[in-house]
Formats: C-alpha cells, structure tokens, sequence
C-alpha cells in the first residue's frame, strides 16, 4: 500500500498559490515515487494580506493539480508582532483537532515530516505522531533561538531564550528523526553541547542533511516561456549583475550601491546592477542613487517568482549577499543560491558559510565578510575574466544545480523515511 506522508508547514500556503517551493516539489515528486502526501498550513499567506477562505469552517481541503492541501483556518496578521505570535499558536493549538478530523474521513497517516520555520510545528508534529502510533521527522528550516541571538535580537542570558533552547533540544531529542537543511546540524548539536551522554542526549544517528534546491524541469520551463521585456536585462552591451532577493535593513543591499558607486568614481563603466526585489529599504536606497546620479544601479521591483529563471539567465553575474553572523559555520540553505547555480551564471558571494557550495562546485567567487572594494575586485574579475574561464565557473554552476535537483532530494527524503 501507498504510504501517507503528512507534511506540516505553517508557511505551506506560499507554494500552493506558487505551485512551486520546497515541499510542493517534495509532494510532487513523492507521488511520483508511490506516496499520498498532503500539505497542512495556515489558511493566512505569509508576506501577503491575502488568505484562503476557509469560510466558517475549521480548515479547508483544497488540490494543487495532484496535491492535496488542508488550510487550517488562522487569524490575520500585518507584520512580526503580537498577531503573528497569535497566528502561530493558533495554528500549533487548531493542528490537533484538525489532524483528527481529517483521519477519521481519510485514514490516518504513516508518516509525519513537521517542518519550522517556528518550532511549534514541530511540537505538534512530535505530540500527533504519537496519538497515531507512527515516526515523526522533524525538519529544522531555521535555528530557533540561535537565529534570534545570531542577530542580536535577543541575549542568550534572556529568560525567553533559555526556554526557547529548552525548547529546541527537546525537539531534537523527542523527534524520530532529524533533517537540517544546512549541512552542520550535527555540529550545532555538538556546540550546544547535547550529545553528551545524559537523560536529555540527542542521538546524532537520527540526524540527516537534505539542504534546499530547484526543481530544474520547472526552472527550464519558466525559463523558455516566461520572458521579461527588459532594456536593462536585455543590453548586450553592458555587464548584468543581478541581485534577488528582499531590500531591508538586515539584508545590507546598501553595499551593492556602494559598489555601483566606487565604480562610478573610478569611471568604470559598461557593468550595470540590476536589483529585483522590494522591500522597507528600496525607496531608500532609490533616493540615494538619484541623490548621487548613480545610473549604474537599477532597481526592478518585486516579480512574480516564475519570472527568476529568465532573469538569471540573462545575467551575466549573480550576487550573493548576506549579514556576517555567528551561525554561518554551520551552512546555508539560500532558496535563491539553487536559482542562481541553475542558470548556468557564476556568482559572486560577500559571505563564506561553513561547508560554503559556491566554493565546492567552483561556481564562482566568495569573500569571507567581503567589503565593498573585494566585491567590487571580483566583479571586474568576472568582467574581464576569459571567455573559457569564463564558461567553466558556468559548467560548475550546472553542476551543482543538478545535484540539488528536487527529483534527486526527493530520493534523499525517502532514503530517510525508509531507513
């Protein structure tokens, strides 16, 4: 008989109207493999006011082409305050009920993947598994409270985050099994010091590594069929380095303008900055080009996620860029770093992370904490790099995008089910 995957993510409802994402690809290509999987989430749609109605229902059952989705039906919330808080509880409280619910009218489940972001579904995961008798895998997306600290939000010393650590060791130690996404979970475990042999040990042969990735026939496709009718993107006449991604405070694309600005005192020209995105910095950041004349920077605005693959491709160099951080020893998991190896385009990082990709595959360049004048170095060495070079930092990028396919990862997912 075909097994039944229930698949909890709080944040699910994105790939359902995406129809695209970490586990809409997980539960496409799982039915291919022989598995019935179905996606429980939030009925509200992260970033977004809008929602799914559920109307005075509990949850609502909804497919995706073959995909089953149950909404659970959870309050609004504008940003990350106290109605976000109550979003989550609402969801980790409203799972249990639901879950039973759906059992009795469609046969319990085999297996449980409770996926974060917030630990609470995770929680929930580990206390629903064990009503039903089955294994729960519990997927760690996010490093919960570590992420909080890492940034300087919050003080390890705080009484909030101490339980929140409490919190998360006895996820690790109560779930059946273990995924990171980033490659140095069983290193964190290690730090954190809960492998040691105790009553609360968290057993690192439970623990597994599956990171994020595309799914390239999707990619291809959108690539083909889905076009932008850009002058800037389309110039061949100018050197293309594209950024992707959020414009916030946090994610520092100020340094990118300061780059487009060096290169504008140094009348190096013919490289033009192509910014897609949106966020509370853009217009900031906007005043400040127009402010300065910086024509070398142009900023796109936020696009329909099926419109990325085009626009990578037309790149000529892509660009990671993120905060330097205490927790960036233990991996990545940048949905967007699998856009960009599946272009086939080098890419150019400020940012060397533990196990760092970019550097395995050879599929561009990495500055550990890079300042401007190193980013700006490494692009002109892409500029005026030889076309062979040139074409071999492409090749890896292929490469690596090949390795982190969906249809492979999927495999990697059912290797641990079935261990």
């Amino acid at each position: 008989m075909k097994k039944n995957i229930w698949i909890l993510n709080h944040y699910a409802t994105n790939t359902f109207k995406d129809q695209a994402g970490r586990h809409y690809w997980f539960a496409e290509n799982l039915i291919k493999e022989g598995y019935n999987p179905t996606i429980f989430c939030a009925s509200t749609i992260h970033n977004s006011d809008e929602s799914i109605d559920t109307g005075n229902h509990q949850y609502l059952s909804e497919n995706s082409g073959s995909i089953p989705f149950v909404f659970v039906n959870t309050p609004k919330y504008g940003d990350n305050g106290k109605k976000r808080i109550i979003n989550m509880l609402v969801f980790y409280k409203k799972l249990f009920s639901v879950t039973r619910d759906y059992a009795e009218k469609y046969g319990k489940p085999d297996i449980i993947l409770a996926s974060s972001v917030h630990p609470l579904t995770m929680v929930a995961g580990i206390k629903i598994a064990k009503k039903f008798g089955i294994t729960c895998i519990c997927e760690v997306r996010d490093l919960w409270p570590e992420s909080i600290v890492a940034y300087g939000v919050g003080s390890k010393k705080n009484p909030l985050i101490k339980t929140l650590y409490h919190g998360e060791r006895w996820i690790y130690r109560n779930a059946d099994k273990l995924i990171f996404t980033i490659e140095g979970g069983k290193d964190y475990i290690i730090d954190r010091g809960w492998s040691n042999v105790d009553k609360n040990t968290v057993d690192l042969n439970k623990v597994y590594h599956i990171n994020n990735g595309v799914d390239l026939e999707t990619f291809n496709n959108n690539k083909k069929t889905i076009s932008v009718n850009d002058k800037d993107l389309e110039n061949p006449d100018t050197f293309k380095v594209v950024y992707t991604g959020s414009i916030r405070k946090v994610n520092n694309v100020r340094k990118i303008v300061k780059v487009a600005e060096l290169f504008k005192e140094k009348e190096i020209k013919n490289i033009k900055f192509l910014i897609y995105g949106d966020g509370t910095d853009k217009p900031i950041l906007e005043k400040y080009c127009s402010d300065n004349n910086l024509e070398n920077v142009v900023f796109k605005g936020k696009v329909d996620k099926n419109k990325i693959p085009y626009i990578l491709s037309n790149s000529d160099l892509n660009i990671i860029h993120f905060q330097d951080n205490d927790i960036k020893k233990y991996g990545a998991s940048l949905n967007k770093l699998f856009e960009y190896f599946a272009s086939g385009k080098p890419t150019i990082s400020d940012c060397e992370f533990g196990y760092d990709l970019i550097k395995k595959y050879k599929a561009g360049l990495v500055f550990n904490n890079g300042d401007v004048e190193q980013l700006g170095a490494g692009i002109l060495e892409f500029y005026e790099m030889p076309v062979d070079t040139y074409n071999l930092y492409s090749d890896n990028a292929f490469k690596a995008a090949k390795d982190y396919d969906f249809k492979k990862l999927t495999l990697d997912l059912i290797n641990v089910i079935e261990n």
